[in-house]
C-alpha cells in the first residue's frame, strides 16, 4: 500500500521548520537530585527511607516542552529497575535502605535532539556533617544544577519554545521572523508538568550560582548574536570587494 506523497507546500514548510539556525544557542537550566525521608519507627532493615529522584526546571517550570521522557536506572535489586517516565513531572518515588548511583537518560522531542542526555546521581539517604539524631520531619536533599545547551536549533524548535519560561532564548538578529509556534507532540495527553505546587517544593534548593550562570548564558548569547552580525557585515564587504575586482569593472 503506497503512502501519499507530501504536496510541495508541506515539503517547503517542513524544510523551513527543520532549517538550522547558525550562531544561535538555546539553553535550558535544569536541576536533578533526590529528597529522602527517614521512616522513623516505621523503618525496618529493608526500608529505612522513602525517597524521590527527579529532574526539574531550575525555577520549577514544566520541562515537557523540551524533554519527551526520562529513564531512571535503579539498582538491580529493585523490581523492574528500569523506570520510564513518559510525561512531566519527571520524578520517581521508592523506598529502600541503601545508597547507590542512579543513571538518568533524558530523551527529547524529535525537533530538539535525536540523542539522549545521560546524567548520573548518587542517591543520598543519610545526612552528612549534621550533629544530633536523624529527624523524620527534615529530609536529606541533594541536588545539582546544570544547563542543557542546544547549538544551532531548528526554526521549528525555536518557534515552539519562544515564549516558554523554562527556556533561555538568544537575542535574534534584527528583522528575523520566526514561523508560527508548533505544538508539542501529544499535547492533549499531557498534564501540567511544572513542580511549583509539588509537595516536595518546600525542600527544593535555591542555587546561589544559578542566577550568575543564567547571566553568563545570556551574555554568551548576546556575544554570539554580535559575532553573527559582524560575519554578515564581513561577508557583505567581501562581496563588494569581489564586485570591484571583477573584469567588467576594469
Amino acid at each position: 500500500m503506497s503512502k501519499p506523497e507530501e504536496n510541495s507546500e508541506e515539503k517547503e514548510s517542513a524544510q523551513i521548520l527543520n532549517k538550522k539556525l547558525k550562531d544561535v544557542e538555546i539553553s535550558i537550566p535544569i536541576v536533578y537530585g533526590n529528597i529522602a525521608f527517614w521512616l522513623g519507627k516505621m523503618s525496618n532493615e529493608y526500608q529505612s527511607h522513602k525517597w524521590t529522584i527527579y529532574v526539574r526546571g531550575a525555577t520549577n517550570e514544566d520541562l515537557g516542552v523540551v524533554i519527551k521522557r526520562a529513564v531512571f536506572q535503579l539498582h538491580s535489586s529493585f523490581n523492574n529497575p528500569t523506570r520510564v517516565i513518559e510525561a512531566p513531572p519527571f520524578e520517581l518515588s521508592e523506598a529502600g535502605w541503601g545508597e547507590f548511583e542512579i543513571a538518568i537518560a533524558l530523551y527529547f522531542h524529535s525537533d530538539v535532539c535525536d540523542k539522549p542526555l545521560n546524567l548520573y546521581h548518587h542517591l543520598k539517604l543519610y545526612p552528612e556533617d549534621e550533629p544530633g539524631p536523624v529527624s523524620i520531619k527534615k529530609p536529606v536533599v541533594v541536588e545539582s544544577y546544570d544547563e542543557i545547551v542546544f547549538p544551532e536549533p531548528s526554526e521549528g524548535f525555536l518557534a515552539r519554545v519562544q515564549s516558554h519560561p523554562a527556556v533561555n532564548l538568544p537575542r535574534l538578529p534584527a528583522g528575523f521572523t520566526l514561523p508560527p509556534p508548533m505544538p508539542v507532540e501529544d499535547t492533549s495527553k499531557r498534564k501540567r508538568g511544572d513542580t511549583k505546587d509539588s509537595p516536595l517544593a518546600q525542600w527544593f534548593m535555591k542555587f546561589s550560582e544559578a542566577d550568575k550562570l543564567l547571566q553568563l548564558a545570556a551574555a554568551r548569547q548576546q556575544v554570539q548574536a554580535h559575532i553573527a552580525k559582524l560575519r554578515r557585515q564581513i561577508s557583505l564587504i567581501n562581496g563588494q570587494n569581489q564586485h570591484l575586482k571583477s573584469p567588467s569593472n576594469q
